[in-house]
């Protein structure tokens, strides 16, 4: 009788067949993430959208790539979705965002670490831990956890290197730049005085500002920068600027021009001391 009363309800057009037993009501879905709530009901119990599906959920990614991808941890796998068996997820590997069961962002970022590049998963990982949505030590977890995983190995060598998060792309690339040329590794992001700086050289007392245009190009980000370079001087410390587009163009020059300005500061704080 159910059955029966589904078909009327789709002829009359008050039900709307997305997947075999998944309908909405009124309408197609027409939102891309009301289909993909859709594909993860058509999975089953303890299904979840995960992989390149749970990146745009969580807000990494800003596009909804087709098929939509769900996690199961039955044999169900429904025409028109990308399917990932799993033998179990447990609690802690998934969460609700915006109603949709979704796996967390440390089981998201296992799983896609294989796909990405370098660079890329770097990003992402401090983008998370900007966003307080994850933590270096529940990516440390779940790579304990999933040894074999393909994604595991690329998740604990970023979970042992900790660093403060980033904010840009040129500031993940900044110790790896540093230890290409035999620079001193320098704290990222780190507070000097009530700043918030780029990177910080502390033996050398010199902050090294990694300037992008997006984010230096208005009034305040101006006024900003001056009045924390002049406060750091006022402690001694010293401020340089490099831009990105430098670090890409002609790394080398830029590279020996940090060399000597870093032996510069070292033998004027040697002179200074008592």
């Amino acid at each position: 009788m159910a059955g029966r009363s589904i078909g009327n309800w789709v002829q009359r057009g008050r039900l709307h067949r997305v997947h075999r037993g998944v309908y909405a009501v009124g309408h197609p879905p027409l939102r891309p993430i009301d289909r993909a709530a859709a594909a993860v009901l058509a999975c089953g119990p303890r299904a979840a959208l995960s992989h390149g599906s749970a990146m745009t959920l969580w807000g990494l990614w800003k596009r909804w790539d087709l098929p939509f991808e769900v996690t199961v941890t039955t044999e169900r796998k429904p025409a028109g979705i990308r399917a990932h068996r799993c033998s179990t997820l447990l609690r802690r590997d998934v969460s609700i965002v915006e109603g949709i069961l979704v796996t967390s962002m440390p089981r998201t970022l296992l799983d896609m670490a294989p796909r990405l590049r370098h660079r890329s998963l770097v990003r992402f990982i401090n983008d998370g831990r900007r966003a307080k949505m994850m933590t270096l030590d529940a990516l440390a977890e779940i790579a304990h956890r999933c040894p074999t995983h393909p994604g595991a190995p690329l998740l604990k060598a970023q979970a042992d290197n900790p660093q403060n998060p980033t904010r840009s792309s040129g500031e993940d690339a900044f110790p790896s730049f540093c230890h290409r040329y035999g620079l001193p590794i320098p704290q990222i992001n780190v507070s000097v005085h009530g700043y918030e700086v780029d990177a910080y050289f502390e033996a050398e007392k010199l902050v090294v500002e990694l300037d992008g245009w997006p984010y230096h190009n208005d009034r305040h980000s101006f006024e900003t920068d001056r009045e924390r370079d002049a406060t750091m001087l006022m402690y001694g410390i010293a401020t340089i600027r490099i831009t990105y587009d430098r670090l890409e163009i002609d790394p080398d020059r830029e590279a020996a021009r940090l060399h000597m300005i870093l032996e510069d500061r070292r033998r004027l704080l040697a002179g200074a001391a008592p």
